[in-house]
């Protein structure tokens, strides 16, 4: 099962992950959300010590460390 978010506009996002090769040659893992589940990127759960968090203004989705307040 993957990972969803429904936003303040009542809009599902589910959450996927990959790896990329930036510009250094260097390997980093991404996390973005996106309408459709993609197969071969889509996450079961969010990622340890991540919290999903909403753009005001336009409902996007999208993840960072948890902040303990």
């Amino acid at each position: 099962m993957a990972f969803s978010h429904v936003n303040k506009k009542g809009q599902t996002y589910f959450l996927h992950g990959k790896m990329v090769t930036l510009r250094g040659g260097r390997e980093q893992k991404i996390h973005y959300f996106a309408k459709e589940a993609k197969p071969g990127e889509v996450l079961p759960a969010l990622p340890e010590g991540y919290e999903v968090t909403e753009n005001e203004r336009t409902g996007l989705p999208f993840i960072r460390k948890h902040v303990a307040k």
